[in-house]
């Protein structure tokens, strides 16, 4: 995903020649600071596999996670709706006992 936005590879660091002139840098020096920066480069790509996987790992999690909560709201409105029709049920007796009490009818 990032590799592609990064120029240089451990290997194009590693192979990369500079020419030698009578003010020229010394060999040794350049070697030394090659070999930190591939070790940089080595640990930056090892860093970006290693999110690269926790992301995916997360994003496998969100899905479930989301999956769960639809899951759960759907139970939950299957609840309130047999809530409101044991609600509406015991309304109905309610009424009729009151219906009894005010007409005075005895079943």
């Amino acid at each position: 995903m990032y590799q592609d936005k990064v120029n240089l590879t451990p290997q194009d660091i590693l192979e990369k020649e500079f020419k030698i002139d009578t003010r020229g840098y010394r060999l040794k020096e350049v070697d030394q600071f090659l070999d930190v920066v591939i070790s940089d480069y080595e640990q930056f790509i090892k860093m970006i596999r290693s999110l690269e996987e926790e992301k995916e790992e997360l994003l496998n999690e969100i899905m479930g996670l989301k999956q769960e909560l639809r899951n759960v709201r759907a139970s939950v409105g299957m609840a309130k709706n047999s809530d409101k029709e044991v609600t509406n049920v015991d309304l109905l007796r309610r009424l009729s006992q009151l219906e009894k009490v005010v007409y005075g009818k005895d079943e």
